[in-house]
C-alpha cells in the first residue's frame, strides 16, 4: 500500500511541476517581453533550453522499438511517450534518412541526415533544423563546414565547390555576407566584404599572375575609387565604373627599369579580365530536414473520428488545427519481421489510416475540372453622390487635396533635409464655408485640413513621375469617388478614383505613426531601388471637423495595383501563413474582384531567368527594410491575366509540344472578346511586377491535406501576365499583435498564425514567396 501511494504521489508531483512550468511560461509570454512560441533564432534556442529545464526531472520509460508505419516510413531505435526519444533511425519512403539523437519526437543533438541524391549533413540539430556546427556534403561533391541556423549557413564557415573554388568567411541566411575570402581554382582570389552572396564593399582581387585591384565593389564588379596594380609595380588609380562614364584616373609608372609601359591601359579592360571569375552558385537542397514529417494521428476522448495529422521533425503538428483537447499518438503498425500490418482498432482508426495513404496527385487528374474564367463583376464600389452618408467627407477631401496640390512650392531637390521628415512637419488649413483669403467658399461644413510632411510626399510624387495636373484631375475632377462596399478587416474604408488610378484608405492614428516613423527609410528605399515592390504612397492627410464633434479622419493616398487595361482574372493575397487563410468561396462564386488567399492558391508562378533573379533580389531587399522597421502582417498581392481563353470561357492550357523557353510566343491567340492588346513582350520594356509575361503551372493538394500551403504540380501550364506588389506595410508588432499571437498559440500551431514577430514574419514570407515563384526552366 505504501509503495502504491508513493507512486501516486510521485506522479501527482511530476504533473504539478509540469503544469506550473507551462503556466509560468504562458504568463510570461502574455505579460512579459517574450511572446509565446515565437520562433526567432534567439528565442527558439532559448525555448529548447527552457524545455529541457522544465522536464529535467521528468521520468521517461525508454525502450527499443521498431515500427513500419502505414504510409511506408520505417523507424528503429529508442522510444518514449509515443515519440522517438534517444538514439534512433527514421527512413522516409522517398529515401531520406535521419540517424541520430531525438528528443520527444524532435531531431535534437548530433545526427546525420541523408538525401536520396547522395547528399548528407552531419552535425548538430535543434528543433528539427540544422542548427549549430555541421558539415554538408552535396551530391556533386561540394562541402560546407561551419555554423548553421534554421537550415541556413549563418556565421563563419568554409565551403569548397565542385569546380575547385572555395570560400572561407562569414555567412548570413545562406549567403556570403561580411568578410570573406573566395579563391578560384587557378588560385586567383578575392578578399574583402560581401553582401547577399555578391562581392560588395571594400576588397581586393589578386590574379594568379600577380596583378591586383584594391577598391570598392558593387554587385560583383568594381565601382567607385580603386587602384589597379600590375605585378611590375606600376599602377592606375581612379574612379571605376562598368558603364565607362566619367573616366577619371592617374597612371603611375613602375620605379623599376624593367617595368612595362601601361599608360595606354583602358580601365574597361579590368571588367573583361574579371568576366571569367564568377561566384559558383552551389547545389540547391530540394527539401530540408525540418520539412520532413513523422507519421502520427490524432484521437479524441469522445470517440469522434479523428482528423489525420502529420508531424514535422521539429515537433510541430500540421498547421491550423485546434490542438487543445486532443493528444498525439504514433501509428502502430510493425511486426517483428518488419512487415506492415493494418491495426484493427475500430472503423474510426481505419478511416484515419486510409486518409494517411500517400497519394499521387496524378490519380486525381481525371477528376479535375478545366479552369474557367471567373464571372464578370460589376464595377467596384458605390458612387458617392449627394445624399450619401460620406458625401460631405468626399467634398472635404477634394477641397483639401485641390488646395494642397495647387499650393505653390519651390522646386524640391531629391536630397531632402532631415527636417522634412520630422513628424511635426505638418500644415493646418481652415476651410470655413464662406471661404477665406486662401480657401474658396464651399457647400460643406467648417473643417480643418492637415498635410503631413508635404515636402516629402511632393518629392515622392516627383520620384514616381506623377504629373501634378493629372494627379489633381484624378482625385478632384468632376467625377465622384467610389466607396468600396465593405470596409477592410482592419476597419478602414477604401475609396477609388473614377479612373481607378488611386485608392484612398482611412487610417488609424497608430498606422499614421508607423508611416511617419519609417518615412525616411521608405523614401531612401524608393530612391535606391526603382523596382521595389512596396506600395506607393502619394500623400498623407487629415480632415478635422469643427464644432462639438471634433471628428478626425486620417487617410493615405496610394496607387491602385490593378489599374490596367488588362483584365485581372484571379487575385491572390499571399502571406505564407495558413490559419484562416482561405476565402471559403466555391469556384462558381469567384469573380474578377474576389480576393483569394494562401490556401486557395492552385498555381506556381514561373518567370524568365532574368526576371526571376531580379524578383528574388527585390523581395529580399524589401523584406529586409520591413524587418528592420519592425513591420509585419504585410502580403504580396498577385493578379493573373490569362492570355488564352476560349469563347465559352474555358482557360486554354499550353500544348505539351510547345517549347518551354519562349514565354512571349507561347500558346494560342487569345480568343476572348474582351481582350485587348497583349502586354509588352519586349524584355527591355518589362517592369518588375507590372503586366509581366510569365506562365503558371496548376497544382493540386493531396486528399486529406487541405492545409497544405503549396499543392503538387501536375504539369498543366498556362500563358499569363502577372501584376504584383507588397501591400499593408503599416502594421507594427504592437501589444495587440503580441497578445493575439499569445492567445492563438495556445489553440493553434504558432507557425500557422499571421501575427508573429517581424523577424520570423519576414523569414516565413520570403521563404513562401520564393517557393511559389520559380524560374522557368
Amino acid at each position: 500500500m505504501i509503495g502504491k501511494d508513493s507512486g501516486v504521489m510521485k506522479a501527482w508531483e511530476a504533473t504539478m511541476r509540469k503544469t506550473h512550468a507551462v503556466a509560468k511560461k504562458r504568463a510570461n509570454s502574455i505579460f512579459g517581453t517574450i511572446s509565446l512560441a515565437q520562433v526567432t533564432e534567439e528565442e527558439d534556442n532559448q525555448d529548447d533550453y527552457e524545455e529541457e529545464d522544465e522536464n529535467e526531472n521528468e521520468v521517461f520509460e525508454v525502450y527499443l522499438e521498431e515500427k513500419v508505419l502505414p504510409n511506408g516510413d520505417y523507424y528503429t531505435g529508442e522510444w518514449a511517450n509515443n515519440f522517438p526519444h534517444g538514439l534512433g533511425k527514421y527512413l522516409w519512403t522517398d529515401g531520406c534518412m535521419y540517424v541520430g539523437d531525438w528528443y520527444k519526437g524532435k531531431t535534437k543533438g548530433k545526427g546525420r541526415f541523408s538525401w536520396p541524391s547522395g547528399a548528407t549533413y552531419e552535425g548538430e540539430f535543434k528543433g528539427g533544423y540544422m542548427c549549430g556546427t555541421g558539415t554538408y556534403t552535396g551530391c556533386s561533391g561540394e562541402t560546407y563546414k561551419g555554423h548553421w541556423e534554421l537550415n541556413l549557413k549563418q556565421g563563419h564557415g568554409f565551403k569548397s565547390y565542385a569546380n575547385g573554388d572555395w570560400f572561407d568567411g562569414e555567412w548570413k541566411r545562406g549567403l556570403q555576407d561580411g568578410e570573406g575570402r573566395y579563391e578560384w581554382k587557378d588560385e586567383s582570389h578575392y578578399m574583402g566584404e560581401w553582401r547577399n552572396g555578391s562581392i560588395c564593399g571594400k576588397g581586393s582581387f589578386v590574379w594568379a599572375n600577380g596583378n591586383k585591384f584594391e577598391g570598392f565593389w558593387e554587385d560583383g564588379v568594381p565601382k567607385g575609387n580603386g587602384i589597379f596594380r600590375w605585378a611590375d609595380g606600376s599602377s592606375y588609380e581612379g574612379n571605376f565604373s562598368k558603364d565607362g562614364k566619367e573616366p577619371n584616373g592617374t597612371y603611375h609608372p613602375s620605379e623599376s627599369e624593367e617595368g612595362e609601359d601601361h599608360s595606354n591601359w583602358d580601365p574597361q579592360e579590368l571588367y573583361s579580365e574579371l568576366s571569367g571569375y564568377l561566384v559558383c552558385p552551389g547545389d540547391k537542397v530540394q527539401v530540408m530536414p525540418s520539412q520532413k514529417r513523422l507519421a502520427v494521428w490524432r484521437s479524441t476522448k469522445t470517440g469522434e473520428s479523428a482528423k489525420n495529422r502529420r508531424m514535422s521533425v521539429d515537433g510541430r503538428v500540421s498547421i491550423g488545427l485546434d490542438r487543445t483537447a486532443d493528444r498525439l499518438q504514433t501509428l502502430d503498425g510493425g511486426e517483428s519481421d518488419g512487415s506492415a500490418k493494418t491495426p484493427t482498432m475500430g472503423s474510426d482508426l481505419e478511416e484515419d489510416l486510409t486518409a494517411l495513404r500517400v497519394e499521387d496527385p496524378a490519380e486525381n487528374l481525371a477528376q479535375l475540372q478545366p479552369l474557367k474564367a471567373p464571372k464578370k463583376s460589376k464595377r467596384q464600389g458605390e458612387t458617392i453622390c449627394k445624399g450619401h452618408k460620406n458625401y460631405e467627407l468626399m467634398l472635404n477631401l477634394q477641397l483639401g487635396l485641390r488646395h494642397s496640390i495647387a499650393r505653390p512650392a519651390p522646386t524640391a531637390s531629391l536630397d531632402l533635409k532631415p527636417a522634412a521628415f520630422d513628424p511635426k512637419e505638418k500644415v493646418w488649413t481652415r476651410f470655413p464655408p464662406e471661404g477665406s483669403k486662401y480657401t474658396p467658399p464651399h457647400p460643406s461644413c467648417d473643417f480643418k485640413w492637415k498635410d503631413y510632411c508635404p515636402v516629402v510626399f511632393r518629392t515622392l510624387r516627383k520620384l514616381f513621375m506623377v504629373d501634378p495636373a493629372d494627379y489633381m484631375l484624378s482625385l478632384c475632377g468632376n467625377d465622384a469617388l467610389r466607396e468600396l462596399s465593405s470596409p477592410g478587416k482592419s476597419g478602414s474604408f477604401f475609396y477609388l478614383t473614377n479612373d481607378d488610378k488611386y485608392m484612398i484608405k482611412t487610417m488609424k492614428k497608430a498606422e499614421v505613426k508607423v508611416l511617419l516613423r519609417l518615412l525616411p527609410s521608405y523614401y531612401n528605399h524608393f530612391r535606391d531601388y526603382k523596382n521595389t515592390l512596396l506600395t506607393k504612397y502619394y500623400g498623407l492627410h487629415c480632415v478635422k471637423l469643427n464644432g462639438p464633434i471634433q471628428k478626425k479622419v486620417r487617410f493615405i493616398i496610394m496607387g491602385n495595383l490593378f489599374c490596367s487595361e488588362f483584365i485581372t482574372h484571379r487575385r491572390y493575397d499571399l502571406k505564407g501563413s495558413s490559419l484562416g487563410r482561405t476565402s471559403d468561396k466555391p469556384e462558381t462564386e469567384i469573380s474578377e474582384t474576389t480576393i483569394l488567399k494562401d490556401l486557395d492558391l492552385n498555381f506556381i508562378f514561373q518567370l524568365e531567368k532574368s526576371n526571376f533573379e531580379e524578383f528574388c533580389r527585390q523581395v529580399d531587399l524589401d523584406c529586409e527594410i520591413l524587418e528592420q522597421e519592425g513591420v509585419m502582417d504585410y502580403s504580396l498581392l498577385v493578379g493573373i491575366y490569362f492570355k488564352d481563353i476560349s469563347p465559352d470561357g474555358e482557360i486554354i492550357p499550353i500544348q505539351s509540344q510547345t517549347p518551354a523557353g519562349d514565354l512571349e510566343n507561347e500558346g494560342t491567340p487569345d480568343t476572348t472578346s474582351e481582350a485587348k492588346d497583349e502586354p509588352p513582350s519586349d524584355p527591355s520594356s518589362v517592369k518588375l511586377g507590372v503586366n509581366m509575361p510569365a506562365r503558371v503551372e496548376r497544382t493540386v493538394r493531396r486528399s486529406g491535406c487541405e492545409l497544405q500551403l503549396i499543392g503538387e504540380p501536375i504539369g498543366e501550364f498556362y500563358n499569363v501576365s502577372l501584376t504584383f506588389g507588397i501591400i499593408d506595410i503599416l502594421q507594427d508588432y504592437d501589444i495587440s499583435k503580441k497578445l493575439e499571437h499569445a492567445y492563438k498559440s495556445i489553440q493553434y500551431d504558432p507557425t500557422s498564425i499571421s501575427a508573429v514577430d517581424p523577424i520570423q514574419y519576414s523569414r516565413r514570407f520570403r521563404d513562401f514567396i520564393l517557393r511559389v515563384f520559380t524560374e522557368n526552366s
